[in-house]
């Protein structure tokens, strides 16, 4: 069964711009929770441009569902999630000057660090790592080789191609991608520029999904609509789509 993860990412951009201390991220995330959300996404940036430590720590304390770690594989990142001890970890790739995550991990380049330095730390742990792909049979495959448990397949490209009127051919490889990591074993999670404009054809043709991240465009409506009212309709949407 489909379910919401809500990334709170730009609750604390807007907490940042004026250093107040409002809005409270944890607290927009128990919002979420008492209106349909399964969970939780935060990403922890190098440059902490949005999420804090102090952040991270309050969400594992108010969080009552899914906690989703998204990160760079970087020897810090490995060390704070280790010691949080989230549900989900969701390896993205990271560039310093990017204003959010531009595509899937290049898994061609990546995997032999992966698989030597990164995942055998999270082995015995309890933590299930996922992987933030781009729709590619090549990564499904990859990324079963290396043993993790789940994949989240970028679907920004869709999101992009919705906008311009012209997606049958994203929403194909998702499609395609989707299935063989269900075929291999893996858990199929998925998120990036998901809207309520673009889910009911994602939702429609793409099998075996189980959590969808969705922040920016969900924060956006909520400016209009109030957050609780968004994460309801969100949370139905995708629940009905079972």
């Amino acid at each position: 069964m489909s379910s919401l993860l809500v990334n709170i990412d730009h609750i604390a951009t807007l907490r940042n711009a004026r250093g107040e201390g409002v809005p409270d991220p944890s607290m927009a995330a128990q919002v979420c929770e008492e209106n349909g959300a399964s969970g939780i996404v935060f990403h922890l940036r190098e440059d902490r441009r949005h999420i804090k430590d102090a952040d991270v720590w309050q969400l594992k304390k108010v969080v009552k569902g899914v906690l989703d770690f998204e990160m760079a594989a970087t020897d810090e990142m490995i060390g704070i999630s280790l010691e949080v001890q989230p549900h989900l970890v969701t390896l993205v790739p990271e560039k310093r000057m990017e204003l959010t995550t531009e595509g899937g991990l290049d898994l061609s380049v990546a995997s032999e660090d992966l698989r030597k330095r990164v995942i055998p730390q999270y082995k015995g742990t309890g933590i299930t790592i996922s992987l933030f792909v781009n729709p590619e049979i090549s990564d499904m495959e990859r990324s079963a080789d290396l043993g993790v448990e789940a994949i989240e397949l970028h679907t920004g490209t869709y999101a992009h191609a919705f906008r311009d009127g012209n997606y049958r051919f994203e929403l194909d490889r998702l499609v395609k991608a989707a299935e063989r990591a269900h075929e291999l074993g893996l858990l199929v999670n998925a998120g990036h520029g998901l809207s309520m404009q673009n889910l009911p054809p994602f939702l429609e043709a793409v099998p075996h999904l189980n959590d969808i991240s969705i922040g920016h465009a969900l924060v956006c409506d909520a400016l209009f609509e109030g957050l609780p009212a968004m994460v309801r309709r969100m949370s139905e949407l995708i629940s009905g789509s079972n």
